[in-house]
């Protein structure tokens, strides 16, 4: 969809550079939110206590990776749920594990179809942030917009949108 044509706008660009680059796709995950259960205190096993859904699997991949692109559909001015379920869960896994991601880099992807984008993209920057996490910019705000959002390729008439992306990758998220 529009998210994925915009995360790839990123990625290309970090291919070109010859950076290493892994698209993984939630989509259909079912991922449970945070319950507070602060087992990951007690156990400070560098996991979330929960094992039913890939939480644990998606940590894994970003503890091994040097820099950190998450990209989220705006839906009523929110993140989707499985992205909220993952910044609270991995946020709390990393800070009460002596931050496991801190220093790592990170970017914020959205897309959009009117209005809320914004806050998306603060949402996920705080995670990033509350990590100590290093936040790379581009040329906008990494935001692309399409009022016709049942034609996903329709998005690559932001223009502005997809310079800003493109910025994104060449302000390379890992040097």
């Amino acid at each position: 969809g529009n998210t994925a044509i915009c995360l790839n706008l990123v990625m290309d660009e970090l291919k070109s550079a010859g950076i290493e680059t892994e698209y993984i796709w939630m989509g259909m995950d079912k991922i449970q939110g945070c319950i507070s259960c602060y087992r990951c205190v007690e156990n400070q096993d560098k996991r979330c206590s929960f094992k039913t859904d890939k939480l644990n699997e998606y940590l894994e991949k970003m503890l091994n990776a040097d820099g950190i692109i998450l990209g989220s559909p705006t839906y009523f001015a929110d993140t989707t749920t499985r992205m909220k379920a993952l910044i609270e869960r991995a946020g709390l896994v990393s800070k009460v594990n002596d931050s496991l991601l801190k220093h790592k880099v990170g970017a914020a992807v959205v897309s959009v179809r009117r209005a809320g984008a914004t806050h998306v993209f603060s949402s996920i920057n705080y995670f990033f942030l509350i990590n100590q996490m290093f936040v790379v910019g581009s040329s906008y705000w990494n935001l692309g917009v399409n009022p016709h959002v049942m034609d996903p390729e329709k998005i690559m008439e932001d223009k502005e949108g997809i310079a800003t992306f493109q910025n994104l990758g060449k302000n390379r998220i890992i040097n």
